[in-house]
């Protein structure tokens, strides 16, 4: 199995940043100085798998999205998506979001699908994975960025390398159900990007979890 490229993920934009300089004429190291609050999706993975060569990643999926093509495209796998895991939302198992953009997120709690400290998936949580993977070779022409992410407790060193090998294990999983390898990227965030405070045992649990940032490949 092919294991997918690990890359740095971008996950926001600031726009006032990119209309006056210009996306394409910036460096690397712009670009990252002015990812900020969009809730890009799309930004982070455009930068990830430009950089592997964006003609072969639209050859490996079967040509790229145009248009009102995409919004209509992404509202369909959004709306699966809400169908298949239904039972895991109710439960509070699995979030889904979608921005503005059309860029879709999908989170899932480690309470779910990893023991304590360990990055090997439960098995119980096979069978959510298993819908999750299905929806996404349902709609290839999306690029997956997905990130690990723990809470404060323990130190950066366990924490950074733990949260990318469940990104990685999260990645691995989803190529062994058939989603192309190269439409995926990888990255762990450790303690860095909180979605609730880590005062409380609630506050921890959230955000200890793994996010797949679901982006349309457009033209």
């Amino acid at each position: 199995m092919k294991k997918p490229l690990l890359a740095g993920l971008a996950i926001t934009l600031a726009v006032s940043g990119c209309a006056n300089t210009g996306w394409d004429g910036m460096s690397n190291t712009q670009k990252g100085a002015i990812l900020g609050t969009l809730g890009g999706a799309a930004a982070g993975a455009a930068i990830n798998h430009k950089n592997r060569g964006k003609g072969a990643l639209i050859g490996a999926v079967g040509g790229a999205l145009a248009g009102s093509a995409v919004g209509y495209y992404m509202d369909q796998q959004k709306r699966d998506l809400d169908t298949n895991l239904a039972s895991e939302v109710q439960a509070g198992n699995i979030i889904i979001q979608q921005y503005s953009d059309k860029s879709i997120k999908v989170t899932m709690t480690s309470t779910t699908a990893f023991d304590t400290n360990s990055y090997s998936i439960k098995s119980g949580f096979y069978p959510t994975l298993n819908k999750i993977a299905n929806t996404l070779t349902k709609y290839p022409k999306t690029t997956l960025a997905i990130s690990g992410h723990t809470d404060n407790q323990g130190s950066d060193a366990i924490n950074k390398p733990l949260s990318e090998n469940r990104a990685m294990a999260v990645s691995n999983y989803l190529a062994g159900k058939g989603v192309v390898p190269e439409r995926m990227s990888v990255v762990g965030r450790g303690r860095f990007e909180p979605r609730a405070s880590n005062m409380t045992e609630e506050g921890r649990r959230l955000n200890r979890r793994v996010e797949i940032l679901i982006a349309p490949i457009t033209e």
